[in-house]
């Protein structure tokens, strides 16, 4: 199974792979970090030098906030065999919107590799990190007609707080990890 992993260079070739992916599934300029990414970095991070920035940006927004309503946000990858398999975002704290839809913990795996418990693994594996970024209550959301991620996040202990704007709010207790 795969790890997460702080973003690298190296793994140029298969993200560029997997974001045609998610292009391919009109995920460009959604608004999410895929989608923004997409529209924003889309004929910059084919080069390596403008990979290399890409890469630098997402690993400084631990360290400052990127755009003006953003938050604080650890950026990991999610790689297996030198493949990048997907990507997650924990966010240090929830703004309005954040509160309402966007939730603490943001993942994406790619579609070639969907349906492999990468994404059961990875969640997990981001838990103990949220932790120590001091997150005692994790929300996690979903689109309503999500049926995997919404088991994904249930494996994970995720308790079903309700549904705002299209999204089911999902809270995991973290006090006991």
């Amino acid at each position: 199974m795969g790890e997460l992993i702080r973003l690298d260079t190296a793994y140029h070739d298969t993200f560029l792979a997997a974001m045609a992916e998610f292009a391919a599934e009109g995920r460009t300029g959604e608004p999410t970090m895929v989608g923004d990414d997409l529209a924003t970095w889309t004929g910059r991070w084919e080069t390596p030098a403008g990979f290399a920035e890409y890469v630098g940006t997402l690993n400084d927004d631990a360290l400052r906030v990127r755009k003006e309503g953003w938050v604080l946000c650890t950026n990991l990858w999610w790689v297996e065999d030198g493949e990048y398999v997907g990507r997650l975002a924990i966010r240090h704290e929830l703004n309005d919107w954040l509160l309402e839809v966007g939730g603490h913990i943001g993942y994406d795996v790619r579609r070639s590799r969907r349906r492999e418990g990468h994404a059961t693994a990875l969640l997990a594996a981001a838990l103990p990190i949220a932790v120590d970024l001091g997150i005692e209550r994790a929300l996690i959301t979903c689109d309503t007609d999500n049926v995997g991620s919404r088991r994904v996040i249930e494996k994970n202990g995720g308790v079903l707080e309700d549904e705002r704007q299209g999204k089911l709010r999902y809270w995991v207790d973290l006090t006991e990890r």
